[in-house]
C-alpha cells in the first residue's frame, strides 16, 4: 500500500510479456522470432527459403525456449504449408507470429506466388509449460549458453558450407563456366565440393575450425578465383 505522504504518483501499466522466447525449428537449430519477456500484443514477420529444389510443401515446428538446439526447446504444435511452386531451394515463404492481448499466439505460412496459406492457434491451455517448468527452462538456458553459441556457431557453418557447395554446383551446369575451366581447374573443384560434403556428413565428429577453414577455401579458391572470373 501506498502512505498518505506520497502525492502525484504518475498511473502505472502493467504489460503482460512472453514468459518464455518463442521461434521455429529449422533444420535443428531455432530461430527466434519473439524474445523472452516481450511485450504484448506483438506481432513479427520474416522470410524464409525452402531447403531444396522443388520443395512441395514446408512444415511449420513452432517452439518454445531459450536453447540453440530446437530439440531442447518445448513443442508448441507444427502445421504444414502446401503448395509451394517447383522452384531452386531458397524460395520465398512468409511466416508470421502473432500474439494476442490474451496470450494466444497464431503462427501462419504465406507462398506469395500460389497464394497458399496455412495457420495454427496456440492457446494458453495447449501444450504450454507450467511455472515451474519455464524457470527450468529459463535455468537452462542460462546454464547452457556456452555450449549452445558453441553449436550455433557449428549450425552457422554448415549451413553456409552446403549453401557454398550448392552455388558451385549450380555454377557447373552452366554451358558458359564449363567450356572455360581448364581440366586443372575441374579436377580441383571436385577434389573441394567432394571434401566438403564428407565434411558435412560427418560434421558432428568434426572440429568447427576444420569446417570454416574449408568454407574459407571454397570461398576464396574456388567461388572467387575460379568461378568468379566466368560468371
Amino acid at each position: 500500500m501506498l502512505c498518505d505522504g506520497f502525492k502525484n504518483v504518475p498511473n502505472l501499466v502493467l504489460r503482460d510479456v512472453t514468459p518464455l522466447s518463442l521461434g521455429m525449428n529449422t533444420t535443428g537449430d531455432m530461430e527466434f522470432f519473439i524474445t523472452k519477456n516481450t511485450s504484448i500484443p506483438f506481432k513479427k514477420t520474416e522470410i524464409f527459403g525452402t531447403v531444396i529444389d522443388n520443395q512441395s510443401g514446408a512444415k511449420i515446428r513452432v517452439c518454445e525456449g531459450e536453447r540453440a538446439r530446437a530439440s531442447d526447446n518445448n513443442l508448441l504444435g507444427s502445421f504444414e504449408l502446401f503448395g509451394p511452386p517447383r522452384a531452386r531451394r531458397g524460395h520465398p515463404v512468409d511466416v508470421c507470429f502473432t500474439i494476442d492481448e490474451n496470450g494466444i499466439l497464431i503462427v501462419s505460412a504465406y507462398e506469395k506466388s500460389t497464394g497458399s496459406r496455412n495457420s495454427n492457434t496456440i492457446t494458453n491451455d495447449k501444450e504450454r509449460l507450467s511455472s515451474q517448468e519455464i524457470k527450468k527452462m529459463i535455468r537452462e538456458g542460462e546454464n547452457y549458453r556456452v555450449e549452445d553459441e558453441k553449436f550455433l556457431r557449428k549450425a552457422n557453418v554448415m549451413n553456409a558450407l552446403d549453401s557454398c557447395v550448392y552455388k558451385i554446383k549450380n555454377a557447373l551446369v552452366k554451358k558458359e563456366v564449363k567450356v572455360k575451366l581448364s581440366s586443372k581447374e575441374k579436377d580441383q573443384i571436385d577434389r573441394a565440393i567432394t571434401k566438403a560434403i564428407n565434411l558435412l556428413d560427418s560434421a558432428q565428429q568434426r572440429e568447427i575450425d576444420v569446417l570454416e577453414n574449408h568454407l574459407e577455401e571454397l570461398e576464396s579458391s574456388i567461388i572467387q578465383q575460379i568461378i568468379g572470373r566466368y560468371v
